[in-house]
């Protein structure tokens, strides 16, 4: 999000990026790269790996019986998209799936999916299950965006080895995305953010030299447009909050160092072009998730109640050396440690504003991180679950079409790569300088900052695991593929427990109602699921309360539509729940009796 900026100044004209120069390889800066360098890129590339595989051991005995402990349901959901995914590579996939909430379905680009995430990774997904692919997805997100960041900053931006360790560590497994490691795929997926910004930079080096390099500019702006249409499929909030904090830093870069209108065109030209590749590209898929069926037009979060705290900044994350669990009260979930930056770096980030107040990058850097910073505070400023009389700048943004899919407090995440920016500039100044207290002081003050925020691993839990019936494939007894069963209790967005037994089909059947975003308010509004219909109500308070209603004609008719208007091929109660005795009593008055196989009763359609 900062990569104009040498691109625009800094880099000297004849730079080129990592590649080749007369058979020899060659660094951002034209300097010779020696092979053994190459040797100790891979090395920190691998201790990025290691790390994220420390922090997610705890998924790793079993992924099939052990879960993330802070945020089950979203994991539920994260595995069973994946499982669909699978249905890429034999061709029975739509942007709008009838695998769940049935009949009308689900629109997958109007909810959190990582489409490409499961198509790549779908061979992993139905050899060893969705479980293992998200286990393995939630590690290599974080080290691979830790990679991405390395390699963008020391090879493309010159930043020495260690500066660019420290940036990227910070990009990958700062306590905000470690935070979002607690089943939020699409925020924690952002490895194809540096590569879209090396984009930038090659736009930007092409334009300050003219028509140098027309093929480059070219291949530059094509490969930028279908970068973001990738995203597109990975996260679209994580592009989203890119683009605005990128803006932000390009115009006050702009303002700053005035580079020639005829550079600023060319430029703009570049990002036309991408503009014009990405919008070919996703003109159906965003009509789909815009205008096609099950489409929302509004957002279903509150920007009041996902807001940032400003105290929340200056605390530290539970997640990391330094914190504890007192500091998670000034946020929403454990999901949502976004701000969490602790006092010693936002005192020192500020310090280095001051310091480096010079520099054109780390101005921009600095401007985009605070803008960043206060939108994420939402529309009113809250200051210890307390509510200000202070507007936050997010009110100016409420209600326009698409940023009322984001959830300010996330805007927060887009800061910690300006930092990170803030952070190699800093290092780069102190080794220049002149004073053996700013060389060895600074990167102790970094030191000193970042050392409190070292992530945690993840906590972990056991969980049961999927029933027999559902994993070995005798749910074949009552239906066949793409038929719908209804699994007591229904799949709902507090207990969407029911959803794993599609999942280990690989959602070869469908599922009614499950946890999902629809437009299925009053007048069309957002929602978390779909209301319950009569059949589903009556078993939910049974599993709730216990009670076991006195079951009559009415019951039983109103059950013969629901299932009816379901398409059911068959209704499943599955074991271990606390209620089964009172579901089973209840099924029964109004089903009949159910058949035995494994380790459930099934009722097939007679209805």
């Amino acid at each position: 999000m900062t990569s104009t900026a040498p691109a625009l100044t800094t880099a000297p004209e004849d730079a080129v990026l990592p590649g080749q120069r007369g058979g020899t390889d060659v660094s951002a800066a034209g300097r010779p790269i020696r092979r053994h360098e190459w040797t100790r890129d891979v090395l920190a590339c691998l201790a990025f790996l290691a790390l994220a595989g420390w922090l997610t051991l705890g998924l790793w005995p079993d992924p099939d019986t052990r879960t993330l402990a802070l945020n089950p349901p979203d994991q539920i959901l994260y595995e069973w998209f994946l499982a669909h995914d699978t249905m890429l590579w034999s061709g029975d996939f739509s942007l709008v799936t009838d695998r769940l909430n049935a009949p009308y379905g689900v629109n997958l680009l109007a909810n959190t999916t990582v489409i490409l995430l499961g198509g790549l990774l779908a061979p992993v997904t139905a050899a060893y299950g969705a479980a293992t692919t998200f286990a393995l997805l939630v590690a290599l997100n974080l080290a691979g965006t830790a990679i991405a960041w390395y390699l963008l900053l020391h090879r493309t931006l010159g930043a020495s080895r260690i500066a660019a360790a420290v940036g990227a560590a910070f990009c990958g497994f700062a306590p905000g995305m470690v935070s979002q490691s607690n089943s939020h795929l699409h925020m924690t997926a952002q490895w194809l953010i540096p590569p879209m910004l090396w984009c930038v930079v090659e736009l930007a080096r092409a334009a300050r030299s003219g028509t140098a390099r027309p093929r480059r500019f070219i291949a530059c702006g094509v490969l930028f447009g279908v970068l973001v249409s990738l995203q597109v499929f990975i996260g679209e909030e994580t592009l989203f909050l890119t683009a605005l904090a990128l803006a932000i830093v390009t115009v006050t870069y702009v303002a700053i160092v005035r580079p020639p209108r005829a550079v600023l065109a060319r430029f703009a030209a570049g990002l036309s072009l991408a503009v014009a590749v990405a919008v070919a590209l996703l003109a159906y898929p965003l009509w789909v998730q815009f205008k096609g069926p099950q489409s929302v037009s509004d957002g279903v979060f509150s920007p009041h109640y996902f807001s940032a705290d400003l105290a929340g900044f200056t605390a530290f994350s539970p997640l990391t050396l330094a914190g504890d669990d007192t500091a998670a009260k000034l946020t929403t979930g454990p999901a949502e440690y976004n701000t969490f930056l602790g006092w010693p770096l936002v005192l020192l980030s500020l310090g280095l504003l001051v310091w480096l107040r010079r520099d054109a990058l780390a101005a921009a850097c600095g401007a985009g991180a605070l803008a960043m910073s206060a939108l994420a505070l939402g529309p009113q400023v809250t200051l210890q679950h307390e509510r200000t009389p202070l507007p936050g700048p997010y009110r100016l943004l409420m209600h326009l079409p698409v940023v009322d899919g984001a959830l300010p407090m996330r805007f927060a995440l887009a800061a910690i790569p300006l930092l990170a920016v803030l952070l190699v500039l800093a290092l780069r100044q102190a080794a220049r300088s002149d004073l053996r207290g700013v060389r060895v002081g600074v990167p102790a003050l970094v030191a000193a900052a970042l050392l409190p925020l070292f992530p945690t691993p993840l906590p972990t839990k056991d969980r049961p695991a999927v029933p027999v019936f559902f994993a070995d494939g005798l749910w074949r007894q009552c239906a066949t593929d793409g038929d719908v069963i209804v699994p007591v209790p229904l799949p709902t967005p507090e207990q969407p427990l029911p959803m794993r037994y599609a999942t280990s089909a690989l959602t070869a059947f469908a599922l009614p109602e499950g946890f999902f975003i629809g437009p299925h308010g009053p007048d069309g509004k957002a929602t978390m699921g779909i209301q319950k219909r009569t059949t589903s109500w009556v078993l939910s308070e049974v599993a709730r309360t216990g009670v076991v209603p006195a079951i009559n004609d009415d019951h039983r008719l109103d059950a013969r539509k629901d299932l009816t208007m379901w398409n059911a091929a068959c209704v499943v109660l599955t074991p271990g729940h606390p209620r089964h005795a009172e579901l089973q009593r209840t099924l029964e008055a109004l089903l009949g009796p159910g058949t035995p196989s494994a380790d459930v009763l099934y009722w097939p359609r007679t209805w």
